[in-house]
C-alpha cells in the first residue's frame, strides 16, 4: 500500500472521477484515513482504536459503487463488490461469503496479507429486512447475522485450509433505503438541536439531518448489524447539471472515451452541449441516475461507430441533437 494520503488529498482524487456528493466524499475520506491509520498503529497511549465500517445511503445511480471503486484505486487496494439481495437468495449464505473473500484474495494477486487490507462493498443491504410471508431461501435477517462476524473482524477458515483475518478489511455497505426519509421526518419532529444566534447553521443542519442508529433499527436492520456501521453518510439525487458534467468532466467520462476511440482512427468527434442536456433529461426520466448515461450515449454512437470503419474519408463527426442523424465531414481542403 502506498503512503496514506490525507483526507483532503483523497477528496481531490475523488473529484477527478466523481461529480458532486461533496459531503459524502469528505465523510468517506475521513473514515478511510482513520481506518488505515488504525492499521498502522493499533493503539495510541494504550487506547484501542476500533474499526469503523461505513454505510452509504442514497438512490440508485448516485455513485455509491463508483466512490468505493475509486477509493480502492487511489489506495491501490484490492476491491470486491457483493449484492446483499443475492446473498439472501441462497440457502448457503456462508459459502457465498467465503466465495466473496476468495474473490478478494484473487484481486490481491493471491497475496493473503494484501487481501486482508482490502475493501469490500456490499450493496442493497436495505433489502435485508425480511418481509411478512417472504419465501426466500435465507431471510434478510439471517444474512445480517451471517455478515456480523466478518464485518467486526475475525479469522475465517477457507475450504482450501487458509485463514483470512477480516479485522483490517474495510466494509462499506450501501442501499437506497426507500422509506427512510419518512422515518427521519417522524423521529426528528421532536428534540431538534437548537442553539443561539452565533451558532454555525451548517453544523446544526448536519446534526439535525443525521441518520441515527434508531432510524436504521426502525427501518429493519438488526441492532448488531447497524452497530457495525457507525459511519453513515448520504448521497443525494443527481441534478440535470450534474448528469451533464458526468458525461464530460471525469477523467474517464464517456465522451472522453469515444473521442479517444475515434481519434485513434483519425476522426474528430464533436458533440454539441445541447446533446448532453438531452441525454441527462432522458436519464432523469428513466429514474436510474448516472447508470442510464452510458447506455443512452452508446446508443447515440451506434450509427457513427458503424459508419466510420467503412468511410476512411470521414475526418470529423458532429452530433448536434440526440434526435437527429450525425453529420460527417471529410478532411479540410489543403
Amino acid at each position: 500500500m502506498p503512503a496514506l494520503p490525507k483526507p483532503s488529498e483523497i477528496v481531490a482524487r475523488l473529484n477527478e472521477h466523481v461529480i458532486g456528493q461533496e459531503a459524502a466524499k469528505r465523510t468517506l475520506a475521513v473514515a478511510v484515513y482513520a481506518h488505515f491509520r488504525r492499521m498502522a498503529q493499533i493503539a495510541v497511549d494504550s487506547v484501542e482504536l476500533t474499526k469503523s465500517n461505513i454505510l452509504l445511503v442514497g438512490p440508485t445511480g448516485t455513485g455509491k459503487t463508483l466512490l468505493c471503486e475509486t477509493l480502492a484505486r487511489i489506495l491501490e487496494l484490492p476491491f470486491v463488490t457483493a449484492d446483499a439481495t443475492s446473498l439472501a437468495q441462497t440457502q448457503f449464505v456462508g459459502d457465498e461469503i467465503e466465495a466473496l473473500l476468495h474473490r478478494l484474495i484473487d484481486r490481491a494477486g493471491d497475496d493473503l496479507a494484501r487481501a486482508q487490507r482490502g475493501i469490500v462493498f456490499i450493496d442493497e443491504v436495505d433489502k435485508l429486512k425480511a418481509a411478512a410471508g417472504d419465501a426466500r431461501a435465507t431471510s434478510g435477517e439471517s444474512v445480517q447475522h451471517a455478515l456480523l462476524k466478518i464485518m467486526e473482524g475475525a479469522p475465517v477458515r477457507l475450504k482450501d485450509g487458509r485463514h483470512i483475518d477480516t479485522t483490517h478489511i474495510l466494509f462499506i455497505c450501501g442501499g437506497a433505503f426507500v422509506g427512510l426519509d419518512q422515518i427521519l421526518t417522524r423521529t426528528h419532529t421532536f428534540g431538534f438541536i437548537s442553539a443561539g444566534d452565533g451558532s454555525d447553521s451548517r453544523i446544526l443542519d448536519r446534526l439535525n439531518a443525521r441518520i441515527k442508529p434508531t432510524d436504521l433499527l426502525e427501518f429493519g436492520l438488526i441492532p448488531e448489524f447497524a452497530g457495525r456501521l457507525p459511519v453513515v453518510t448520504r448521497l443525494h439525487e443527481l441534478t440535470q447539471d450534474m448528469l451533464v458534467r458526468i458525461q464530460t468532466e471525469p477523467k474517464n467520462a464517456i465522451y472522453r472515451q469515444f473521442r479517444a476511440l475515434l481519434a485513434a482512427d483519425g476522426v474528430d468527434l464533436q458533440v454539441e452541449p445541447a446533446v448532453f442536456r438531452q441525454i441527462a433529461e432522458l436519464a432523469i426520466e428513466y429514474k436510474a441516475g448516472a447508470r442510464s448515461l452510458r447506455g443512452i450515449f452508446e446508443e447515440m454512437m451506434t450509427d457513427v461507430m458503424y459508419a466510420v470503419p467503412d468511410r476512411p474519408d470521414i475526418r470529423r463527426v458532429v452530433i448536434g441533437s440526440l434526435f437527429e442523424p450525425p453529420r460527417y465531414f471529410g478532411a479540410a481542403p489543403g
